[in-house]
């Protein structure tokens, strides 16, 4: 039987791991065994921030449109409650678009409200 030699595919496989902890410290960038370890903690760091990310950005969102309404003589609680009450079914994301961008719309929108 003949002989195999995998030099070709330990040295892809090798090059494919290092280019992932580009940019790491020390052996971590450099040494397949702390590499591949290094890889494995950056994955589960990916992970968890991909779900905190949402998190984020919805805080960020709320705390866009609260410093919009209070602005306008209301408080972040009073202006979802009425939105609800009037079957306005704008999301977070758009109201703090408007809060940013077009403040005019904005204050429209609050005080159609109330």
């Amino acid at each position: 039987m003949a002989r195999v030699k995998r030099g070709k595919v330990s040295l892809k496989k090798r090059r494919k791991l290092l280019r992932e902890v580009k940019g790491f410290r020390g052996g971590r960038k450099k040494l397949k065994r702390l590499a591949k370890e290094a890889v494995l903690k950056k994955w589960t760091h990916q992970f968890r921030s991909r779900r905190l990310k949402k998190r984020d950005f919805r805080r960020l969102w709320q705390i866009r449109i609260n410093a919009a309404v209070r602005e306008n003589g209301l408080t972040y609680s009073q202006f979802m409650n009425r939105l609800k009450k009037t079957n306005i079914k704008l999301d977070r994301k758009v109201l703090s678009e408007l809060a940013a961008n077009q403040p005019q719309i904005f204050k429209e929108l609050v005080k159609s409200l109330g």
